[in-house]
Parts: C-alpha cells; structure tokens; sequence
C-alpha cells in the first residue's frame, strides 16, 4: 500500500512539473515567437540556436552553355566549399581555375583579375541567345552560361 502512494504522489509530482503544449505556446507567443529568443549552444560552445535552420549553400555543379561555344563546367574540389572550374570564356582563350564559395557566388582569378560567377536567369547575361534561360552564371555582362 506504501508503495502505492509513494508512486502516486511520484507520478503527481512530475506531472506537475512538466509545461503543457498550451503554455509552452502561449509562452513563446508572448515572447515573440521562437524565433525571438536565442537558446544557449550545445554545451560549453559559445553559440545560440535560433530554431530555424541554416539555408544549405547552393551548389553549382553541372556543364553550362555559353554562346558560339563558349562553357563552364563546374566541379567540386577535394576541399568542401571550394570548385575546380574550366571554361572557355571566348573564341581564343580557355582554362582551368580554382573557385571558392563565397554566400551565393563562386569567386576565381582569371589571367591576375578577380572574378565572380553570381546566379542569375538568363536575360541578366545580356546574351540573346541565353534569354529566357532560368539556371544561370554570369561573370559580367556579354558573359554568361546557362544548364542546358
């Protein structure tokens, strides 16, 4: 019978420690949302956890078409974050170059001058034949490269 009333008041008295959903909710509502209040890291990190995940960073790999056989083919390299590219940019000149991801862009030096490849469509290239495209990369305008 002891052990009886000894569960039973056990089991009261966690009952009535836990939140329910209903006040863990209006908690956060009137708090602002989960997305106001910054939780403590993983122990010991120094970080805060907003509960909305991180966007993945886009990821370009793949064969582009440019104009009068022009392209770009984009590979990852063996370091995360980092691309292997090779392209022919005009009618005389192609290579082989080293990009890195840097937000939504790949950055790369290109004969000493630094370049960027940034996500557009393809009437942001300024390429005629390229308009209406929708996966593209432009360098600058007149050059850009589209998936097939």
């Amino acid at each position: 019978m002891k052990r009886i009333i000894l569960l039973s008041a056990l089991i009261a008295v966690t009952a009535c420690s836990r939140e329910t959903p209903e006040v863990a909710n209006n908690t956060a509502a009137s708090v602002g949302g989960p997305s106001a209040a910054a939780t403590a890291g993983p122990a010991g990190d120094g970080s805060t956890f907003t509960g909305l995940p991180k966007k993945k960073a886009p990821d370009y790999v793949g064969r582009y078409v440019g104009v009068e056989g022009m392209y770009l083919n984009i590979k990852h390299a063996a370091t995360p974050g980092r691309y292997r590219l090779e392209m022919q940019w005009d009618l005389d000149n192609k290579g082989e170059f080293k990009g890195d991801a840097v937000g939504d862009t790949i950055v790369f030096e290109r004969n000493g001058v630094r370049e960027t490849l940034r996500p557009t469509n393809g009437d942001a290239t300024g390429l005629k034949y390229l308009a209406g495209k929708t996966e593209c990369l432009t360098v600058k305008p007149g050059e850009g490269y589209c998936k097939k």
